[in-house]
């Protein structure tokens, strides 16, 4: 029988709510709290999660995913160790490209073409994950440069930080298949031209795709890694052919697509929970994360 685990995305409004939230999900059973890594429209996902930390026991934080275009290694790999040291061992890693161009035009620069994107992305990874196992890092490329890099202290409490892959490149998608511990599909394609919205690739047969790339770059390991979905709407319903109906025209796919994707929740709580573990048997995704909204649909599955 296939099982899953839920994790939240979230970030703070206020400091009593987030504590109680952090709270909240740990007492749901929750596998982890997750923060959005966007400077400049959100809060600062380590800064929150240290104070959820402090307040939980079980509850994994990581953000979800921080964007490599912009974030420099050693900086990056100093919040996730301290992170996991006020935590006790409970710090992800998660890390994509970036796709929003105003965090690059903020700090004086411009959004990369995409093969300049996956160039930054795989040597900021690799950086931070030498950086996290204790490694001297040196880096002398266009798209990054670190000189004699060493994290010194904090030093991590576990000896390996879980890493996340968010996103879906091809090349990166085979890459993570090689690299990563988890890898986050979203359902998301192209960046529309506001920077911050994407044309959703919600079509089975476009999961069925990203998810031989990840096994194409995972052959040779001893296990591929971890598959999650970022679920992007949940409708809690008695008619979910109705609501597929509704919303396939808005994802760009079919009825039937919209029903078996795993980026969309559809259905009562039974038809729902039957998906998930479907979605285990038929692609190997058996990690899930929801936004806050969905809290209450997410923490009723699993309590069930």
């Amino acid at each position: 029988m296939t099982t899953f685990a839920i994790s939240l995305d979230a970030e703070p409004n206020d400091a009593p709510s987030w504590l109680a939230l952090a709270r909240r999900c740990e007492a749901a059973g929750f596998a982890a709290l997750l923060a959005p890594d966007h400077p400049g429209s959100c809060a600062s996902p380590f800064v929150a999660l240290a104070a959820a930390a402090a307040v939980t026991e079980r509850l994994e934080l990581g953000s979800y995913v921080s964007q490599g275009g912009i974030r420099e290694p050693l900086l990056l790999a100093a919040d996730v160790a301290t992170l996991d040291v006020v935590s006790a061992g409970r710090a992800r890693l998660g890390l994509g490209t970036g796709h929003t161009p105003a965090e690059w035009e903020m700090l004086g620069s411009s959004r990369p073409d995409v093969d300049g994107r996956v160039r930054r992305f795989t040597a900021v990874a690799e950086a931070i994950r030498a950086l996290l196992a204790g490694e001297e890092v040196t880096v002398d490329a266009p798209e990054l440069t670190h000189r004699a890099a060493r994290l010194t202290e904090p030093r991590p409490v576990r000896e390996r930080i879980p890493f996340t892959f968010g996103g879906g490149n091809s090349t990166l998608l085979r890459w993570a298949g090689a690299h990563a511990d988890v890898v986050g599909l979203s359902g998301l394609g192209r960046t529309l031209a506001d920077g911050h919205r994407h044309l959703p690739r919600f079509a089975a047969a476009e999961v069925d795709r990203q998810v031989a790339l990840v096994h194409e770059g995972a052959a040779g390991r001893e296990a591929p890694p971890v598959l999650e979905a970022l679920v992007q709407l949940v409708e809690v319903t008695d008619d979910a052919g109705a609501a597929a109906e509704r919303l396939a025209d808005r994802f760009r796919c079919s009825a039937e697509d919209v029903l078996a994707t795993p980026y969309v929740w559809v259905g009562t709580e039974d038809e729902i929970r039957a998906e998930l573990v479907s979605h285990g048997e038929r692609w190997g995704i058996t990690r899930f994360v929801v936004r806050e909204p969905a809290f209450d649909t997410a923490a009723a599955l699993l309590a069930g």
